[in-house]
């Protein structure tokens, strides 16, 4: 599976699930005799959730949102909630389980929308980072790699709504979306 607009893989499978684990395992770590609640981002991080949450060796529960603020390959600035928690989390520690962090807009956002919410600790799980198209002050508390500031697609990423099957990280070349 690698379609003429990859430009690059930049990390397969194997490499992946290795991160995986090693994220899970230091949460694990840090979360010991704690309940935690799993804040999956739609629909990025579906993919990073399911792979994540089978290998936490500690109890956790899950809920979901949906936030927008892109409109192609290109961000609005503007944040939606589409879809918001269905279970409370007042007094609960919440990980927000995130594929990328690009220019920190959404994040931010949910950072500062489900604090007003009472948690007993919020932290950040991504599994991709960019730091440099950041945009606000926002750093992850677990971190699986830093990737460069080009499109990056798969393992749940997609360009309008393609290649979140892919089960690599992949750069999509430029002429994939750069006309829209």
């Amino acid at each position: 599976m690698h379609p003429d607009e990859i430009e690059e893989i930049l990390f397969t499978p194997e490499v992946i699930q290795a991160k995986v684990e090693e994220l899970a395992q230091e949460v694990s770590c840090d979360y010991t005799g704690k309940e935690l609640h799993l804040v999956a981002v739609l629909k990025g991080a579906l993919v990073f959730l399911a792979d994540f949450c089978r290998a936490l060796s500690i109890q956790v529960t899950v809920d979901f949102m949906v936030v927008s603020s892109y409109v192609a390959a290109h961000s609005s600035g503007e944040v939606r909630i589409l879809k918001d928690l269905d279970f409370g989390i007042k007094g609960r520690h919440v990980l927000i389980v995130e594929d990328i962090i690009d220019n920190g807009i959404t994040l931010d956002y949910l950072m500062k929308t489900l604090s007003l919410r009472e948690p007993a600790s919020l932290k950040i799980c991504t599994l991709l980072d960019k730091p440099e198209r950041r945009l606000v002050d926002i750093k992850p508390h677990y971190n699986g790699f830093v990737v460069p500031n080009k499109f990056v697609v798969g393992y749940g990423l997609d360009f309008n709504e393609k290649y979140r099957n892919f089960p690599y990280v992949a750069i999509l070349k430029k002429e994939a979306y750069e006309n829209l």
